[in-house]
């Protein structure tokens, strides 16, 4: 029998709670996203995430500690080789990963990779750089259409993006060549976790328009994870937002696409009001990463943690008694820091469930996989061979 019926994982993405003992080595000392968010805001209205331990494993700046919070609560350092949302996410459920994706947010792709793509298309690159699609189709799309260009980009992510006008460039022609750069892109050197194809339509500035022909090229995850072990047993495994995505759908039995962080959460809140499923739903709230981490916008972000806190106080509401709700983050992106990159920081595991009796703060974990090997253990499921964590189900009391 299950102790918890229903898992929820809910990862806020990028909020690290302060550089861990290795943020040296990834250049990122002192790095800290949520506490210097709180110290340079001030006032921050957050008590759901208070009240789940938040400031009790994260000394926070105006903000005072729960004392006891309603579960449980610690820090998580990352045992993986790498501070992208791949290898953090594949971690909590088990996966090793040594060697890192790589991004290329800050320089654009290397003229080495450039010039394979040119060589293998016959068409001069353009842009490669780290830039919006809709922005970059106004900025280069005629260009690749009348001058025999193509257009290459990457964002925030290990990720790099192909646009190509359907009638011009050809769909096909689009795909191959995304199929060329996911091969090349496997060496150690360019490892990116995602290469995309983005036809389009349109002739002139202002016209262009995105079609529903993209075809992304990821990469499955190194080793079975404990999502294919719950699928694999009969568990339903519910991805909301970029989970799915990110494994490559492997381990999901449904997935449900989110506009925003708030429409992330009001899709997990939908979810848990539901009776027909058992098993875990796991959440990525990709906002607070992408639209104000990498982008250095400290207001943004913490707006974004309270709006996330309201949704939190909604989700809590509906919680049954064998629920048990998981909130992590993958990775830091301190908005204060230099550069636009991912940060290296420890990252929070608040806990609760309305069965428990007792609440506080449990030792650090050596590893994000804590959290799959305690969803396991609790449905009874065997972590695959080759996978790493423990679990602290025991201590959930």
């Amino acid at each position: 029998m299950s102790r918890f019926d229903r898992v929820f994982v809910v990862v806020i993405d990028s909020m690290g709670i302060g550089d861990g003992p290795d943020a040296a080595d990834f250049g990122d000392s002192g790095a800290d996203t949520l506490g210097h968010i709180a110290e340079t805001v001030g006032t921050f209205l957050i008590p759901n995430l208070v009240s789940m331990g938040i400031a009790d494993i994260k000394p926070l700046a105006g903000i005072k500690p729960a004392g006891r919070p309603l579960g449980y609560a610690c820090r998580m350092t990352e045992k993986s080789s790498g501070k992208d949302t791949m290898t953090g996410h594949w971690e909590m459920m088990g996966v090793h990963t040594t060697k890192p994706f790589i991004t290329f947010t800050d320089t654009g792709f290397p003229p080495e990779l450039i010039k394979l793509l040119e060589e293998k298309s016959g068409r001069e690159v353009v842009c490669n750089a780290s830039a919006s699609g809709t922005v970059v189709l106004d900025e280069y799309a005629e260009d690749e259409i009348y001058h025999n260009k193509m257009i290459v980009y990457t964002s925030a992510d290990s990720v790099l993006q192909i646009c190509g006008n359907e009638e011009t460039f050809g769909l096909q022609n689009l795909y191959d060549i995304c199929e060329y750069a996911r091969e090349i892109t496997l060496r150690d050197e360019w490892r990116v976790g995602r290469v995309i194809a983005r036809p389009y339509v349109g002739k002139h500035r202002g016209e262009f328009v995105r079609t529903a022909n993209r075809h992304d090229l990821a990469l499955s995850p190194t080793n079975p994870t404990a999502l294919d072990a719950l699928k694999e047993a009969g568990f339903d495994v519910i991805s909301v937002g970029k989970i799915a995505d990110i494994f490559n759908t492997c381990g999901i039995t449904e997935g449900v696409k989110s506009k925003s962080s708030v429409h992330g959460m009001e899709q997990t809140i939908d979810i848990c009001r539901r009776d027909d499923w058992k098993g875990v739903c796991f959440t990525n709230l990709v906002d607070f990463d992408a639209l104000w981490g990498h982008r250095r916008n400290v207001q943004g972000y913490a707006q974004e943690i309270v709006r996330f806190d309201v949704k939190l106080g909604e989700l809590l509401s509906e919680m049954k008694e064998t629920d048990l709700l998981m909130i992590t983050a993958d990775h830091g992106n301190d908005p204060t820091y230099t550069g636009t990159d991912h940060t290296r920081e420890q990252v929070p595991l608040l806990m609760y469930s309305p069965s428990m009796k007792e609440g506080g703060v449990l030792p650090e974990t050596d590893s994000f996989a804590v959290i799959g090997c305690t969803i396991a253990e609790n449905f009874g499921v065997e972590m695959p061979a080759g996978t790493i964590g423990s679990s602290i189900l025991d201590k959930l009391v």
